[in-house]
């Protein structure tokens, strides 16, 4: 996991808004990044879209 983590660190503004463009649903709470706790926010984003995790992980690493 560390590619992802990887790009959610050194992109996370430019990531957090392309996730909520395509996820409208998500809110700013939703996507407030920890460094070390890129599962649970996957889990927050797969709870809020109904998305599976892997479909969440290829469109950040689309990004």
């Amino acid at each position: 996991m560390s590619a992802l983590s990887d790009k959610l660190k050194g992109n996370w503004n430019i990531v957090k808004g392309k996730l909520k463009q395509e996820y409208a649903e998500l809110t700013d709470d939703d996507l407030k990044f920890e460094e070390g706790q890129e599962d649970e926010l996957l889990g927050q984003i797969q709870k809020k879209t109904g998305k599976a995790k892997s479909q969440i992980k290829d469109f950040i690493d689309a990004i």
